[in-house]
């Protein structure tokens, strides 16, 4: 299993690094307008990834300051923002990497944002986290097209290991 989980933290990080990118290219009055989508805009949607990851990440190590809102807006401008989402994805990447097979098979205890007390398998848990990321990441994506961006680059699973082929062939070729 943590073969799984490693390659899905790279793929988070990834995912996230291009997201941001694209959103990097976009006037500012775009990267703020409420189009609509669940948390808004896109400033919106990715202060929420990035405050559900360290709700997330507090309850796997006990560790950081979690919003106590899922919508809260941790950073006020996209340089900030993406600073953080950097630091978060090395520490979710870490903590993956700190994980036994035999942790990963252990369950967890916590409470929810609204104080409910629940208990997941390590496994299903983080399985949730990364796919949180990814239908948040699609929202984004959505957003993307309706602000005008003609064909917003592929957040694909199998997009990232073709782009890494691609590198080390042009690597090759230097």
């Amino acid at each position: 299993m943590k073969p799984h989980f490693s390659k899905m933290a790279r793929y988070n990080a990834w995912a996230n690094a291009r997201l941001y990118g694209m959103a990097r290219s976009l006037p500012d009055a775009s990267y703020r307008k409420n189009v609509g989508a669940f948390f808004g805009s896109l400033h919106g949607t990715l202060n929420h990834l990035l405050a559900t990851d360290r709700i997330w990440m507090r309850r796997f190590t006990g560790l950081g300051d979690p919003p106590i809102s899922l919508n809260a807006i941790l950073f006020g401008d996209l340089p900030s923002l993406e600073v953080a989402r950097q630091e978060e994805d090395k520490r979710i990447f870490q903590h993956v990497d700190d994980l036994s097979d035999d942790d990963i098979g252990k369950e967890l205890n916590y409470t929810t944002t609204g104080g409910v007390p629940q208990c997941y398998p390590m496994g299903d848990l983080l399985t949730h986290l990364f796919n949180h990321q990814t239908h948040h990441r699609g929202q984004a994506h959505t957003v993307l097209t309706v602000l005008g961006m003609a064909e917003p680059q592929s957040l694909d699973l199998l997009a990232m290991p073709r782009e890494e082929a691609k590198r080390r062939s042009d690597v090759e070729l230097l």
